[in-house]
């Protein structure tokens, strides 16, 4: 009526930096490496268009437990900035190495043993299951059967034959192992004329045929490559531990008195080459009746965790006693891939996790100065 003018402008739309960004996706801690995402160097490629956000969150390993939990967090933490209308998250990994393998392993990553004091307390199970747990995040494994005197990874990956043979640049011939559930998979048993004879060998030609499986295999790029040791520290051992920069090691070992004795005994030689002791686990743990749903300590309980405890490393955790493992491992299917969702599958892969976590902890702490708790 009076002629006033009104200001049809419309508000300016906040401005989205860089920093501002940033800001909110340090508030993302890496629980195991206990750094926010930011200063650990994991977000890369930003890029702000307007009000839409995109950006790589790069881990250090496929098998982190909480990578779904960090996205959530990056979508939220981010979409709650002024003027954000769009967040565009990719969750990548990249496994970072313990230390150059040299030519023997010139594509390997990190070098894991998966060993043991004695025998019988279900190492190799153990270590066919984590590598398919490991294979299944996303990672590149390989797992090497060094347990010459018992090579058993063949029937437990439903795995036989002899390997392909193939030529190498150099005019060099080396075996093209066989992949089962992504795994590729390099042993002795594949090279027997007969399976079921016993490999009779003195100490020296265990190392050798060590090195050989080793060297002569062509493993292509791998971030872990899982080596399932004979029972005790022997040649085989020695050799992998001397010429080899191993990532470290994990020892398994039952909850009874006498088990984790020859454990500890194992966990202290490995200390004393040098090799980084990455966890103990405790195998067949505790038997949960399917009937009842009562739980039986069939071989006692918690000893491997306070034995950890006492020695001041990394438990990884506890595998159930369980009739659906040891009918998979017959089988020629880990239980990880037969049943991957069952209460036995799921013990195996928080393992697994953890074994990745300790791995990323030990080479983080390599690259920098700050110190990391292995947790």
């Amino acid at each position: 009526m009076f002629g006033l003018r009104r200001n049809s402008a419309s508000p300016a739309k906040p401005v989205i930096t860089e920093e501002v960004v940033l800001g909110a996706l340090a508030r993302i801690q890496d629980p195991d490496l206990r750094r926010d995402i930011v200063a650990l160097g994991f977000v890369k490629d930003l890029a702000i268009d307007g009000g839409r956000v995109a950006f790589k969150i790069e881990l250090t390993t496929p098998a982190c437990p909480v990578k779904g939990e960090m996205e959530r967090q990056a979508r939220e933490f981010v979409g709650a900035i002024p003027g954000v209308e769009r967040v565009d998250v990719q969750m990548t990994a990249q496994v970072r190495s313990m230390g150059a393998t040299g030519q023997m392993l010139p594509g390997v990553r990190n070098v894991i043993a998966i060993a043991s004091g004695k025998g019988g307390v279900g190492k190799s199970t153990v270590s066919a299951n984590l590598a398919v747990a490991l294979a299944r995040s996303g990672a590149r494994v390989g797992l090497l059967d060094a347990d010459i005197y018992g090579p058993s990874i063949p029937g437990l990956l439903g795995l036989s034959g002899k390997p392909q043979v193939k030529p190498t640049a150099t005019g060099d011939q080396v075996f093209d192992p066989p992949v089962a559930h992504d795994v590729k998979v390099m042993s002795l048993g594949f090279l027997l004329d007969d399976p079921s004879q016993p490999v009779i060998w003195r100490g020296p030609m265990v190392g050798s045929g060590v090195s050989q499986l080793l060297g002569q295999t062509d493993w292509g790029e791998l971030d872990y490559l899982l080596v399932d040791l004979p029972p005790g520290t022997g040649d085989a051992t020695l050799t992998l531990a001397q010429r080899i920069p191993l990532a470290g090691v994990v020892i398994v070992s039952q909850p009874q008195r006498v088990s984790l004795e020859i454990a500890v005994k194992a966990l202290k030689a490995f200390q004393s080459l040098k090799v980084r002791v990455l966890g103990v686990l405790e195998n067949m743990s505790t038997f949960v009746c399917e009937s009842c749903g009562a739980e039986h300590h069939v071989f006692s309980h918690g000893g491997a965790r306070e034995a950890a405890e006492r020695l001041e490393v990394p438990f990884l955790g506890e595998i159930p006693l369980s009739l659906d493992i040891c009918a998979a491992s017959d089988a020629g299917t880990p239980v990880v891939a037969h049943k991957p969702d069952s209460p036995q599958a799921l013990a195996f892969t928080r393992i697994a996790e953890g074994l990745a976590a300790q791995v990323s902890i030990a080479s983080m702490r390599q690259r920098t100065s700050i110190p990391l708790r292995a947790v």
